[in-house]
């Protein structure tokens, strides 16, 4: 039998209580506890009759024994062995007696709150499901199973209400950017941040122009293809394509990016180069076209066997082009804004000249003197070969974008790159969102009417300070964004301890900061403008026999390789 709940003892405990019981006693609450106090009050008399008295309370009506009276009969001598077993008794007793005491009513069971009604509605649905009957004035454990029921019930409802719901179990995000310009890491940590729910594809191009030319060649078309460019959720843009795009429409401006962190994070400097009006100029109340993820400067790269073979020494700016003993020596990209650029930062002028006249010493006539003598010094004019003709030895110097020129030069050996000292023309790469809600199709590639809701999580991933490392590391080519207002060279010295060292000034990608302050980037000019270029490149006679010279070097190497393999 379980023990019951002790009671608190409001008054003394009397022995008539137990002896003469009274039903009405605070102490004895059924007949159960009645019975009980008298089976173990059974020895009572016995222990009074060895005791004799001597050593207990006189009787008294304050003792604890009152209204028990015990005549000189019933005392007798007690021996010492029965006093101690007597005295024990009385304390078995009384610890039993305590624990029977404190017998206390069952504890309630507080029911859930449910209206009296409601109870009675589901008594009666259970009944009438087969169950059986149940009285609604139960006992207080009959309410709990039923309200234990009904609770099942509603978590059984809410379970199937849940599964009768169709969720987008995944988000996609399909990616076309340039080869080369990502690091593969950032593919696969993007989607353990985002786990199971993304659904990644990335594409890869071979050049920017095939990226624009695949752009422009969709937005032609009446329907889309879900594998084209177009339908991608965001593609890689060079800066220099930005402008044009922005004109032919085949980019869209990106949405609420004040509020995305990747945005308040760029540095006034981007900011200003991105906000552009719907022609393509900068305009500081137009909107944000582009998102950069990595930049880079133009270079020059020169072959130090061959400098300290002939005792030439090194180049340090660009007017070492210009000088005779490298005439005929030396590889440029075939680029308006490249070329007649050098020839301005050589003249001591901006790459984003806008007038000649008033801004050139000398004005036109002095620019296109020094482009016709620049024409005599390069040999090859190719942005697709003119690192070919530098490995063969057909030229001794190359400039071009650093993006191109650092892997090259890891391939080769005795070479140094150089950021010219009056400073150079700097490239980013851009994340832009393609015009595809142009087209009426419900479904465009990886996403349904409109960008992909990852495009922003993506552009923070990519700018977060941790998406630097491939940079500093020289993996990929190139700098992050923030590198532009901070270079960090001493910290990034460090991640390229104990690897092979390219003899450059740059560090990371990043040019020397006093060197970086004079550099910029090539701002959108007007059609008129770049008309005026295109001009000053086509008045240049470009020698034909560096090209014929290269394409013979070029085959000849093919058959030597060839003839090697099948020996």
């Amino acid at each position: 039998m379980a023990l019951l709940p002790l009671a608190p003892l409001s008054q003394p405990l009397l022995l008539s209580h137990f002896l003469n019981p009274n039903p009405q006693s605070p102490f004895l609450h059924n007949s159960t506890t009645l019975s009980l106090y008298r089976r173990k009050l059974r020895i009572y008399p016995l222990v009074f009759a060895f005791s004799g008295g001597r050593n207990l309370t006189p009787p008294s009506s304050q003792g604890p024994f009152s209204g028990v009276s015990l005549s000189s009969k019933e005392t007798t001598k007690l021996y010492p062995g029965l006093f101690h077993l007597a005295a024990s008794a009385i304390l078995f007793i009384g610890f039993a007696a305590r624990a029977c005491t404190a017998v206390a009513a069952p504890v309630p069971v507080v029911p859930t709150p449910i209206s009296q009604k409601i109870l009675e509605q589901r008594i009666e649905e259970r009944d009438g499901g087969g169950y059986p009957s149940v009285d609604p004035n139960a006992v207080n454990t009959g309410k709990s199973d039923i309200l234990e029921t009904v609770e099942d019930e509603e978590l059984k409802a809410a379970l199937e209400s849940w599964k009768s719901k169709t969720y987008a179990l995944t988000v996609p995000l399909r990616i076309v950017s340039l080869r080369g310009s990502l690091p593969p890491s950032w593919i696969k940590d993007f989607m353990q941040v985002q786990g199971r729910r993304l659904k990644l594809r990335s594409e890869f191009r071979g050049s920017l122009g095939d990226i624009f030319s695949d752009l422009n060649k969709d937005f032609s078309k009446t329907s889309l293809d879900p594998r084209s460019s177009m339908a991608a959720d965001i593609v890689t843009v060079g800066d220099s394509w930005l402008s044009l795009a922005i004109k032919k429409g085949i980019i869209e401006p990106m949405e609420d990016v004040e509020s995305q962190d990747w945005f308040k994070g760029l540095s006034d400097k981007w900011k200003a180069y991105l906000c552009r009006n719907s022609n393509g100029e900068l305009d500081s109340n137009g909107k944000i076209w582009g998102a950069p993820y990595r930049w880079g400067s133009i270079v020059i790269a020169y072959k130090k066997s061959k400098f300290q073979k002939h005792n030439l020494s090194p180049i340090e700016d660009w007017g070492d082009l210009w000088r005779p003993d490298l005439a005929g020596k030396i590889s440029m990209v075939d680029s308006p804004r490249e070329v007649v650029g050098a020839v301005l930062k050589y003249m001591g002028a901006s790459y984003n000249t806008k007038d000649f006249d008033s801004e050139v010493p000398g004005g036109r006539n002095a620019v296109m003197q020094n482009l016709a003598l620049l024409q005599k010094q390069v040999r090859l004019f190719d942005s697709v070969h003119y690192l070919k003709a530098f490995g063969v030895g057909d030229v001794w110097v190359a400039v071009g974008w650093s993006s191109d020129v650092l892997p090259a030069a890891k391939r080769m050996s005795n070479i140094a790159i150089v950021v010219p000292k009056s400073g150079a023309s700097l490239w980013a790469d851009l994340w832009a969102i393609p015009s595809a809600s142009r087209f009426s199709t419900s479904q465009i590639g990886g996403r349904i009417r409109g960008p992909s809701p990852l495009i922003h999580q993506w552009i923070e991933f990519c700018l977060q300070v941790a998406r630097a490392l491939p940079f500093k590391q020289e993996v990929i080519p190139g700098a992050s964004p923030s590198a532009l207002e901070d270079p960090l060279i001493e910290e990034s010295q460090e991640f390229t301890k104990g690897k092979p060292k390219l003899d450059s000034d740059l560090v990371a990608g990043v040019p020397p900061p006093e060197i970086l302050a004079r550099c910029e980037f090539l701002e959108p000019l007007s059609d008129a403008i770049l008309r005026d270029y295109q001009l000053l490149i086509d008045a240049m006679q470009k020698p034909g026999y560096g090209v014929i010279n290269f394409m013979q070097h070029y085959i000849s190497t093919i058959a030597k390789t060839l003839g090697l393999k099948q020996q």
